[in-house]
C-alpha cells in the first residue's frame, strides 16, 4: 500500500505506532494535516492510502465501494490485516505498542480488523461496526468511540449500536459524543491524545 510516514519529531526511536484510516473519498493526505495537532512527538505515523480508486472523487480512494454491494471488502480485510502484522517487522514496533485508529469508513475497517489483533488500542471516529465483526473469540484493545451527534453521513444511531455491540462483547469502550457533523475538532483531537497517552502506561 501506498503510505504518508511521519518518524517522531524528538530523532529518537518511537514510543509507540499510530495508524490512521482515512475515509471513504479521501486519502492518506486527508487526515496527514491532524497528525501535528495530536501533540504526539514520540510517536510514528504511518497513513495508508485505500487500495481502491473512489468511483467519483478525483484522486479519492475507498477501503470499498458503498454503491457496488460493499465491492472490495473483503480484499481490503485481508490486505489490512497481513500489512498491520507486517508492520512489526517493518518498523520494529510490536502491536502490542500500536494504535490502529480511523475515520468514517476508514474507522469501520478499524473496528473489523483491530477487533482481532492484539493492538494497544481501537480509535473510531465517526463511524460504524461492520455486521461481521459482531463477535470474537480474541482479547479485544480498549476502544476509544467519538461521534458528532449532527452527523448527517453516519447517522449517530450507527455508533450507539457499535457502543452496545462493542460493550456485549466484553470491550472496555470509551464513547463520547460531540455537538458536530461529520468532522473531526480540536476537542476530538485532545480526546483521542488523552486515550494514546493512557493506553502507553
Amino acid at each position: 500500500m501506498q503510505v504518508i510516514n511521519v518518524p517522531p519529531t524528538t530523532g529518537k526511536e518511537p514510543t509507540g505506532l499510530i495508524v490512521v484510516l482515512h475515509g471513504w473519498g479521501a486519502n492518506a493526505k486527508d487526515l496527514a494535516s491532524v497528525v501535528p495537532f495530536l501533540n504526539l512527538p514520540d510517536y510514528q505515523f504511518i497513513l495508508p492510502d485505500a487500495p481502491f480508486n473512489h468511483p467519483q472523487v478525483a484522486g479519492g480512494k475507498a477501503w470499498y465501494d458503498f454503491q457496488q454491494n460493499n465491492k472490495g471488502y473483503f480484499e481490503s480485510k485481508q490486505l489490512l490485516n497481513d500489512w498491520l502484522q507486517s508492520l512489526e517487522k517493518e518498523t520494529s514496533i510490536p502491536l502490542s505498542r500500536t494504535i490502529l485508529s480511523g475515520f468514517s469508513q476508514g474507522a469501520a475497517m478499524t473496528l473489523d480488523v483491530g477487533l482481532h489483533l492484539p493492538l494497544a488500542g481501537l480509535v473510531a471516529l465517526s463511524g460504524y461496526l461492520h455486521p461481521v465483526t459482531e463477535s470474537t473469540t480474541s482479547a479485544i484493545s480498549p476502544i476509544l468511540l467519538v461521534h458528532g451527534r449532527q452527523d448527517s453521513v453516519v447517522p449517530l444511531s450507527a455508533a450507539q449500536k457499535a457502543r452496545d455491540s462493542l460493550l456485549a462483547m466484553g470491550a472496555k469502550v470509551q464513547y463520547q459524543e460531540f455537538d458536530m457533523g461529520h468532522e473531526i475538532r480540536p476537542e476530538v483531537i485532545a480526546l483521542i491524545r488523552n486515550f494514546i497517552v493512557a493506553q502507553q502506561k
